[in-house]
């Protein structure tokens, strides 16, 4: 008997460990209804049995409502530091998987892998359970179902993007099955089950829901959008052109412009483009946050006003933003680096909008002036840490994403944090049309010159680009960073475009000449590269195939060692 215990002990500790065991005949402890908080932000009920549980549509509500805990909130744009977007200079586990120094040791990987499949099971656990509800018409069943079967994809998205080969578990498991200790599935079956998933989700989830209550429920377009994004990675153009093409033939969502060109972009992750707000046909997907109830910390870890910013832009994405006359700035002769304030004149919008300008609003406090005074307004960056001001780690900052409001106060921010934007629904369309060499001027128009539209950039020409002597799939792809830049997508675009070499180079900032005279006390240990700019982290690698996939951590082959590893590692 001792034995049978300790055996059994170890089996719960292990499906613990692998969040394969949840409570096994329990209910999520995240329930999140109702019509002032918002169905995202309701207090945990306490758990029940599955014998008194799955009796009927409210419980079922609350079942599903459980399952959307394990949405992504602002960890989100948390992996852009993963990237080569930004920086965050103190060391990160993020940072150090954006610079290749990291291994199966990783409390990150494990953590990823972890809450990956606990968020699965939860799902499974629905999907074994939900029909048992009565007195409910099938298309609320099929809408809940359909939630479900959306996140449980959404996992398993996550799941392949970074690990590859991974467990395909449909069911919920105890501690008596054999399964939790077979071998990895191959990237391509667990990549069927996902698209069966989010056919079978679309066909049930409804377009739109009419309660307020409901928002931010997931629909047909997150569905559909989700699928788009997934095949896009994948290569799978022509199921990435259907999908996307699917989700604007709803004639749902459209481009946000509220504020005019100088503002809506921006204002679209602040409070005003909030799903709440009412305004916001954009965004397909979201976790939203409601004041006072469910909040975050991004614009003040943004804009921190005593340390070192979270997230730094880099020189690579600063330069990456085109001239107003469509041209790179190796290009165009409108560029001019002779100050700070001219790197942002005459330039895309959306670098405006993104990167904070001199003369801007923000709410990091004292900026990098001659005095230690606050300031609400923004001039030039701060390199002294006198915990007086928002120190910068490349000589840039964002202005996306921060509620100035929120930056001075902890954890709390409320704005929405957007997972797919129609936006991006037209870049997949025009991307895999590319891909598929069908791509045409009217494509264009159709989706990526709507873009720049609603800024009011100069509209992209493919007769012009070739003139110039430029690259279309360049240019669609740099769109495509531009847009979505901080929104959590840069290192999945690396790793899909096998452009890992980009995350093996140094990362920088602006020029060290730019830096006022009384600052440069402040940055005389920092290195600059032979142009003079300041080189922000060196010692980066990126080995070509093994860095293209996060290795299985190494508590996972500890406890399962049937799961083998991927190469490399």
């Amino acid at each position: 008997m001792k034995n049978q215990n300790s055996y059994i002990n170890t089996r719960r500790s292990f499906l613990k460990a692998t969040g394969l065991l949840g409570a096994t005949a329990l209910i999520p402890s995240f329930f999140l209804t109702g019509c002032k908080k918002g169905f995202l932000d309701r207090d945990p009920l306490d758990s029940v049995t599955d014998i008194s549980f799955w009796k009927n549509e409210e419980q079922l509500k609350l079942a599903a409502n459980a399952c959307y805990s394990n949405l992504r909130g602002n960890n989100t744009i948390a992996m852009e530091n993963m990237g080569d977007n930004t920086i965050y200079p103190p060391n990160s586990e993020y940072q150090a998987i954006s610079a290749g120094n990291y291994d199966f040791t990783s409390g990150t990987l494990n953590s990823e892998w972890v809450n990956l499949y606990s968020a699965i099971r939860r799902c499974n656990h629905f999907l074994e359970n939900y029909t048992k509800a009565t007195n409910i018409s099938a298309t609320a069943l099929a809408q809940y179902s359909g939630e479900v079967r959306f996140l449980r994809a959404f996992m398993y998205s996550y799941l392949i993007f970074l690990f590859g080969d991974v467990p395909l578990i449909k069911n919920t498991l105890d501690i008596g099955d054999e399964e939790v200790f077979g071998p990895r599935n191959k990237r391509a079956e667990v990549l069927e089950f996902v698209f069966a998933d989010l056919d079978t989700a679309a066909t049930g989830l409804p377009p739109n829901y009419a309660a307020s209550a409901d928002l931010g429920r997931i629909t047909k377009g997150a569905a559909l959008a989700w699928k788009a994004r997934v095949a896009l990675f994948f290569e799978k153009w022509d199921i990435a052109e259907l999908a996307a093409k699917a989700v604007m033939d709803l004639n749902v969502y459209q481009l946000y412009t509220a504020g005019g060109p100088g503002k809506c972009y921006n204002d679209l992750f602040t409070y005003k483009g909030k799903l709440a707000a009412g305004a916001n046909k954009e965004t397909i997907l979201a976790r939203p946050y409601v004041a006072g109830v469910s909040v975050h910390n991004t614009s003040r870890e943004i804009q921190v006003p005593d340390q070192t910013s979270r997230y730094s832009p880099t020189k690579s994405l600063v330069d990456c933003y085109l001239c107003s006359d469509g041209l790179p700035i190796d290009k165009s002769p409108l560029y001019n680096e002779q100050t700070y304030a001219n790197i942002f004149k005459n330039r895309d919008p959306r670098m405006n909008q993104t990167i904070l300008t001199p003369g801007s609003a923000w709410g990091g406090q004292d900026d990098g002036d001659a005095d230690a005074n606050t300031n609400p307004v923004f001039n030039t960056p701060k390199w002294n840490a006198d915990k007086k001001g928002c120190i910068t780690g490349t000589g840039y900052y964002f202005s996306k994403y921060v509620e100035v409001a929120a930056v001075g106060t902890v954890s709390q921010d409320s704005n929405d944090i957007h997972h797919i934007r129609y936006a991006e629904v037209l870049l997949i369309y025009a991307e895999a049309k590319l891909e598929k060499g069908t791509i045409t001027q009217t494509d264009i128009d159709n989706t990526i010159n709507k873009l720049r539209d609603r800024v009011g950039m100069k509209r992209m020409v493919i007769t012009e680009l070739t003139a110039a002597g430029l690259d279309l799939r360049t240019e669609i792809r740099r769109e495509r960073r531009v847009e979505l830049a901080l929104e959590g997508q840069r290192y999945y675009d690396i790793l899909r475009w096998k452009q890992g070499d980009l995350l093996a180079q140094d990362v920088k900032g602006m020029k060290k000449s730019l830096v006022e005279s009384f600052n440069q006390q402040y940055v005389s240990t920092i290195a600059t590269d032979n142009q003079g700019y300041f080189v922000i982290n060196t010692g980066r690698r990126f080995v070509d195939p093994k860095n293209y996939l996060w290795p299985v951590p190494i508590t996972q082959l500890q406890r399962n060692p049937a799961l083998g590893q991927n190469p490399g590692w």
